[in-house]
């Protein structure tokens, strides 16, 4: 379990993040959700101790991260980060092999189950034919995917995500979330999603938060959380969230900016 407890962030004196409490369960998808500037970039970078609390803490487990070393976060908490540029030519599996090295000790190379992991990641994330390409002449969708499998080679309890979809084309968002649920349901992944997209959190999180006046607003599952009138209070939109039966699923529907 990844819980905060009265959670405070503060830039140059400014609040950020007020008094967050939040739990999230084993295995669950959990979207959050509010406007540029709320501050869920982050409460997302706390989790993973890349920022520090000013008050409060997170805990893995019952476990305070600020008692922790990076390494040992780092073999329970992976991190795909919002943008997945990368600069050197590393092949494909270079990329997913960096996932395991926590794992490792100075000067101790790969070892068999550190390959076959390895392995199964980019085989899960359908990248075994793409193994021996270079990095930056794959698209993004693609590139996406081998930084989920790295994460995924981490072997973590808990997958943080920020804003995943930001810069896919529509058919590679589906792609990427449809790859994220079923990691999650095959493994009892954790998984936290920061986005702005809130079909997309709808469709694919088991609950939500709503993050307003840096704090809490709203948590809950889609259908209690993403009211007309939350929708209306957090991101002055005129929204609802309806039922769509091709899907089987929830969606939000979006019908414009609110009008005083």
């Amino acid at each position: 379990m990844l819980e905060t407890d009265k959670l405070s962030y503060t830039y140059d004196d400014k609040i950020v993040l007020d008094a967050v409490s939040l739990s999230i369960g084993k295995g669950e998808i959990l979207g959050i959700l509010g406007p540029n500037g709320c501050g869920k970039t982050t409460l997302l970078k706390n989790l993973n101790r890349n920022l520090h609390p000013h008050e409060g803490c997170v805990m893995v487990d019952g476990t305070d991260i600020e008692g922790m070393s990076k390494r040992s976060i780092a073999r329970r908490v992976a991190v795909v980060p919002q943008t997945n540029e990368i600069r050197f030519a590393f092949t494909v599996r270079e990329i997913v092999k960096m996932g395991r090295m926590p794992f490792q000790e100075a000067f101790r190379g790969d070892s068999s189950a550190d390959m076959e992991i390895v392995e199964k990641a980019m085989e899960r994330t359908g990248l075994l034919p793409l193994a021996d390409r270079f990095i930056n002449t794959v698209s993004g969708g693609e590139r996406q995917r081998a930084i989920i499998a790295r994460a995924m080679a981490q072997t973590p309890e808990v997958v943080l995500m920020d804003e995943p979809t930001l810069h896919l084309d529509i058919n590679m968002q589906f792609e990427v979330l449809d790859l994220v649920s079923s990691l999650s349901r095959e493994n009892a992944l954790t998984v936290v999603i920061v986005s702005h997209d809130l079909p997309m959190v709808t469709r694919y999180c088991d609950r939500v938060i709503l993050i307003h006046d840096h704090g809490v607003f709203a948590v809950g599952n889609p259908e209690e959380v993403l009211t007309p009138e939350n929708m209306r209070t957090v991101f002055n939109i005129d929204a609802e969230l309806e039922y769509d039966p091709r899907t089987g699923k929830n969606t939000v529907r979006l019908f414009g900016s609110c009008r005083e």
